[in-house]
C-alpha cells in the first residue's frame, strides 16, 4: 500500500491523475534550511525525512510493509531558495524579483520502504515575464500565493506570469510524474489503476 506523506492537494491530484491508489499519512518535519546546504540537497533531505517519518509512524501503528512517498519543492533564483512567503510584502518582493528572470524549481521525491529509501528529483527552468508591483499585489489579493513555494502556482492564476518552462511541468506543480512513476515501479507500486 502506498502512503503519501504530504497534505498537498496538488500532489494528491497528480498521483490520482496517473492512477495510483494511496492513503495520506500526516508527518511533521523541521523544514528549516541548514546553512551551507545546496538547494538540491535541501529538497532531497526534506523529501527523505518526510517519507521516513511516515514509514516510522505507520510501522509504529503495526502497518505491514508500507511504502511512503515524500516530496519537497523549492524555487531558486540566483542561488537563493524561495520558500513560502512569510507575508504579503515578502510575496510581492519575491514575485517582483522573479519578474523578467528565469528561476529553477527543484522538486525532490523519496520513497521509503522497509528495504531503504529511494530518491529522485526534477529541475525545471521557469521564465517569468516582467511584472508590475500592481500585478504582484493583485495576485497576492487573490489568495493563491500564500502557501506556495516561490509565491505562485503555475497551475492557477500564476500561470499568466510564465513565459516559458524547460523541464517538468508537474515538477513545478509539486510532484514530477515521470520520476515518481519510475520510483513507484522500482518499489512494485502499480500505476494506471482504475478508481475504486
Amino acid at each position: 500500500m502506498l502512503y503519501l506523506a504530504s497534505g498537498s492537494p496538488r500532489r494528491r491530484e497528480l498521483l490520482t491523475q496517473i492512477g495510483v491508489r494511496f492513503d495520506v499519512v500526516k508527518t511533521a518535519v523541521d523544514e528549516r534550511w541548514r546553512p551551507g546546504e545546496e538547494p538540491l540537497e535541501y529538497v532531497l533531505r526534506l523529501a527523505a525525512e518526510k517519507a521516513q517519518a511516515g514509514l516510522e509512524q505507520l510501522e509504529g501503528r503495526g502497518v505491514r510493509s508500507p511504502v511512503v512517498l515524500g516530496a519537497d519543492t523549492a524555487g531558486v533564483l540566483h542561488g537563493e531558495i524561495l520558500g513560502k512567503p512569510r507575508d504579503r510584502d515578502d510575496a510581492i518582493a519575491m514575485l517582483l524579483r522573479m519578474g523578467g528572470h528565469t528561476h529553477q524549481v527543484i522538486t525532490g521525491i523519496a520513497l521509503a520502504t522497509d528495504a531503504g529509501v529511494l530518491v529522485s528529483h526534477s529541475i525545471t527552468d521557469v521564465t517569468f515575464r516582467p511584472l508590475s508591483a500592481r500585478e504582484a499585489e493583485a495576485y497576492w489579493n487573490s489568495g493563491e500565493p500564500a502557501d506556495k513555494a516561490g509565491a505562485y502556482g503555475i497551475q492557477g492564476f500564476g500561470a499568466i506570469f510564465v513565459a516559458r518552462i524547460e523541464g517538468s511541468y508537474t515538477g513545478v506543480v509539486g510532484l514530477p510524474l515521470f520520476e515518481t512513476a519510475q520510483l513507484l515501479q522500482q518499489a512494485g507500486v502499480p500505476v494506471w489503476q482504475p478508481a475504486e
